[in-house]
């Protein structure tokens, strides 16, 4: 209800309008609830949209074109060598942001939601200052903080507007290709805007400061793509400790520990995010955070502070969309009176490189370093008809059994379309399934997909396109 031009109410408020935010606010608007949605962007889609995955999965896939160019030569089919437009590539990039951006603005305004683009701060337990729009003040009773998270600069430097030193949206704006681009962080991000970079011309050096690619997954899984990446990149620096970083004019200085000092025209610092909770006066609306700044919540969504739930990255764990999203639902369901929670068991992780890598569940190394007894059951995709077709025989689908009752627990993909495979896994740790369950079910040949049943055939010890000297392996 409104109390006058700069200030009203509303039932919930949602404070982002990331995947997590708008979720939440499609969710309680379909439930009837009245919604308001704040936020400094004038559209809904928050980082992933604009500043995240869209931009880089639409870069990855143009990375992907120019590398099956290649890759297909030894095939029998020669292709000229690509002329990159960088003009028409942010051309078409925008486009997408632009359509999606606009089909969110349109599912919000069908649902009667209200968009604010202001930056909100609470003043109480039940109110929030705005800034930057002209509604200054606005009472609600519930309220959804989806704020999301930030990247963490390197120490001793930050991120601005046309600086050398880059964060992954300033990567993503795509200005120019460097000859040289040095990459802090052997994680995801770091990997895939790599990817893109070295695959459109960029010299591309990583740092890593542990003693692998991609920590906390797999290592059967990695082994695939760090062969790949050290074939694209110019050098690959593993247990490498940066001492200092430096922007001048002209590039960007570095040194290692133990190492010369390095020179490159730019550098992207990609070693993880930091909840977005800094300006949002929390301590005013009692909300408790960790010693990390990420929110503390219940199976519900629900902060310590009545009425206030959270969603998303800001709330610390995966940074994934989808997962904000799930979140967001949740909240939104609690808030109408609907029993809901969020007990995912097997949230899916893609690593949208080439090859793709993806996860859900238990891992391997997970499991060993609990002490848990799993049996792994590995198919190489050298085995695998469709792979040989598509020139992708380095792939790996490995399942993870709970040797007791035969339960899937865990699933790691690498590969061709990993993005897509993963699901399947997803599904069947979420409804319990056995492995005879995935060995029995009828997969389409030839496919990938088949590689996830004849996984699974091994368990009851018998794969038609391996011979099985050994039993499934235990760890």
């Amino acid at each position: 209800m409104v109390m006058g031009d700069l200030e009203q109410s509303s039932q919930v408020l949602v404070i982002g309008s990331g995947p997590g935010g708008y979720a939440a606010a499609f969710r309680a608007a379909d439930l009837g609830l009245e919604v308001t949605m704040v936020d400094p962007s004038p559209r809904p889609g928050g980082v992933c949209l604009y500043n995240g995955c869209i931009p880089a999965k639409s870069l990855l896939f143009l990375a992907q074109v120019m590398h099956d160019a290649k890759r297909v030569h030894k095939m029998g089919i020669a292709f000229d060598p690509p002329r990159i437009d960088l003009e028409a590539v942010r051309r078409w990039r925008a486009g997408i942001i632009d359509e999606l951006a606009e089909n969110l603005a349109q599912l919000s305004q069908r649902r009667d939601i209200q968009l604010l683009n202001a930056r909100a701060q609470f003043d109480g337990p039940r109110s929030m200052r705005l800034h930057g729009g002209e509604i200054r003040r606005i009472r609600f009773e519930h309220a959804i903080i989806a704020t999301g998270a930030r990247p963490k600069p390197f120490p001793g430097t930050s991120f601005r507007s046309g600086s050398r030193i880059m964060d992954a949206a300033a990567a993503l704006e795509m200005t120019d290709i460097p000859q040289t681009l040095l990459i802090i962080g052997g994680g995801y991000v770091g990997l895939e805007l790599g990817t893109i970079y070295a695959t459109l011309g960029s010299r591309v050096s990583l740092v890593e400061m542990g003693d692998r690619l991609l920590p906390g997954v797999d290592r059967d899984l990695v082994a695939p793509l760090q062969q790949r990446l050290e074939t694209l990149f110019e050098s690959i620096h593993l247990q490498g400790r940066t001492a200092s970083l430096q922007e001048s004019e002209r590039g960007v200085t570095t040194l290692l520990e133990g190492a010369p000092e390095m020179h490159f025209e730019r550098a992207l610092v990609a070693i993880g995010n930091k909840p977005a909770t800094e300006e949002l006066g929390l301590e005013t609306a009692k909300v408790e955070i960790d010693e990390k700044g990420f929110i503390r919540v219940d199976e519900r969504q629900r902060t310590g502070a009545d009425a206030i739930f959270a969603v998303g990255d800001v709330t610390g764990g995966p940074m994934l969309a989808h997962r904000a999203a799930r979140q967001g639902k949740v909240a939104a369901e609690t808030i109408a009176g609907i029993p809901a929670a969020f007990d995912v068991h097997a949230i899916p992780l893609v690593v949208y490189t080439d090859p793709q890598i993806a996860w859900c569940g238990m891992t391997e190394e997970t499991a060993r370093a609990q002490n848990r007894k799993v049996t792994v059951l590995r198919f190489p995709w050298r085995f695998s008809g469709r792979a040989a077709t598509l020139g992708a025989s380095e792939g790996l689908t490995k399942i993870m059994v709970d040797p007791l009752n035969g339960r899937i627990i865990g699933a790691g993909i690498v590969g061709r379309q990993a993005e897509a495979l993963i699901a399947e896994a997803v599904l069947a740790i979420e409804m319990g399934a056995l492995a005879e369950d995935v060995a029995l079910s009828l997969h389409p040949n030839p496919t990938l997909s088949e590689t996830e049943a004849e996984a699974a055939e091994l368990y009851l010890g018998s794969a038609t396109h391996r011979i099985i000297q050994d039993q499934p392996e235990q760890s």
